[in-house]
């Protein structure tokens, strides 16, 4: 039943055989988990708070439900697949090969530079305990350890990428939880009156700028999706570890914020809101705990894209849309090696060069652009694989013609200064395209 399925499937030569299914479910759960949670979550609480003062836990309830929409798309055409590729995969099935490589250039650009980023956060915290660790030469060696190590793991098995990410997903969430409990102890014996947002009108724009900045903090999830490959049942889990993902970050955000609001009495002007809760409610020990969480949440953060972007420049190469090469699969690891080196290398020099500014543009744009292609390939992959999903979302049209409309108003809403870049990667798409649209790939289209 399951070869019949995946010969009606538009991809259905296979040569990621040869790739070890290694991820479970709950791996691939820890993974969703791994890609949406890092530096956001030390630094965002205070300017929501900022914001929308004391219904900002509200906010990030209200968020994460809409977040639940795109979620729900995107677990019903991830059941249609068990190849490597995420949006990629999707919307060059759904929309044939240029809206593929386009959707490919978004996502791996946009998601190179993220991790990048998190690379340089964790020298800069690191450098609490290290005032050295930001001079040159020091900087440079810790980015190639950190990179380095990560890559060395992934290209020895999946398996190993994969175990690391659960350790760091479990890592990071213990000073998280931690906080929770800390702030609500503060809570429960000192009640604090919050100043965050005080005289500020509570506007729908307000409103409407809150939740932009919590759908970027709750993304990142469609990197998880890239490995499919390597997953033991992917058509069944993806849709599981994308919900249950989900709710563990809606849970640690509402009361993660809930905690700030409640005990920084100027939460709103805090850089380092989860640092200041735990601050006060043990002083500098606290304070340094959870710095070393920030360089977990980091490094865990790091870890998942290593593991994951890879995929989607071997599954370009698997169909003919890229270079041969980002096909290969080591004889022994049975990993997609050259994909994996040439990422983790191009990830090491956005790092170094430390000018990560267009990252912001680039990512929000490129995230909200690929969001709603793929939502509106569910209706698509409805009428061309009719019965193939394994979960099929109540109401799914509907639905996925509300998050287009939600994708479409939040674009409204971001900084275009740094444009030129993202019309640079449309143009790079569009000659990927051009190249390559005569060769013949996995598929026709």
């Amino acid at each position: 039943m399951t070869e019949t399925r995946q010969e009606n499937l538009p991809h259905a030569a296979n040569p990621t055989q040869q790739l070890v299914r290694a991820i479970g479910r709950w791996s691939l759960t820890a993974l969703v988990v791994n890609s949406i949670i890092g530096s956001g979550v030390f630094g965002l609480p205070s300017k929501v708070a900022g914001l929308i003062g004391r219904f900002s836990p509200v906010a990030v309830l209200l968020a994460g439900i809409g977040m639940g929409i795109i979620f729900g798309c995107f677990a019903e055409v991830a059941s249609r697949f068990q190849q490597a590729g995420g949006p990629y995969l999707y919307a060059r099935a759904a929309f044939g090969r240029g809206m593929g490589i386009q959707m490919a250039w978004m996502l791996f650009l946009g998601q190179a530079a993220a991790p990048a980023a998190n690379a340089n956060l964790f020298v800069i915290y690191l450098a609490e305990f290290w005032p050295h660790a930001r001079d040159p030469w020091p900087r440079a060696l810790i980015l190639t350890v950190l990179i380095g190590v990560l890559a060395l793991v992934n290209v020895r098995g999946v398996r190993a990428g994969a175990q690391v990410s659960n350790l760091f997903t479990s890592a990071k969430l213990l000073p998280l939880f931690a906080v929770i409990v800390m702030g609500l102890f503060v809570l429960r014996a000192h009640p604090v009156e919050s100043s965050a947002g005080a005289g500020v009108p509570m506007t729908t724009g307000l409103w409407l700028q809150a939740v932009l900045l919590l759908v970027f903090a709750y993304g990142g999830f469609e990197t998880a999706l890239a490995p499919m490959g390597e997953a033991n049942d992917p058509r069944r889990d993806a849709p599981f570890a994308l919900f249950t993902g989900l709710l563990v970050c809606i849970t640690i955000y509402v009361l993660i914020q809930w905690v700030v609001v409640g005990v920084l009495p100027d939460a709103a002007h805090s850089d380092r809101p989860l640092s200041d809760v735990a601050r006060v409610a043990l002083g500098s020990f606290g304070a340094r705990l959870v710095a070393v969480g920030a360089l977990i949440s980091f490094y865990g953060y790091l870890s998942a894209k290593i593991l994951a972007m890879p995929r989607v420049t071997f599954a370009l190469a698997e169909r003919g849309d890229f270079p041969k090469a980002f096909a290969s699969i080591h004889p022994r690891f049975l990993t997609p090696y050259v994909s994996i080196l040439i990422f983790a290398a191009i990830v090491w020099a956005f790092a170094l060069s430390g000018e990560f500014k267009w990252n912001v543009t680039l990512s929000a744009v490129a995230r909200l652009l690929y969001y709603a292609v793929c939502c509106a390939a569910l209706p698509v992959l409805r009428r061309k694989q009719p019965g193939e999903a394994r979960f099929r979302l109540p109401a799914g049209n509907l639905l996925a013609g509300l998050a287009v409309i939600i994708c479409a108003i939040l674009v409204t809403r971001v900084d275009f200064d740094q444009s030129l870049i993202l019309l640079a990667t449309i143009a790079v798409g569009f000659l990927n395209w051009l190249i390559v649209r005569n060769r013949k790939g996995a598929d026709s289209n």
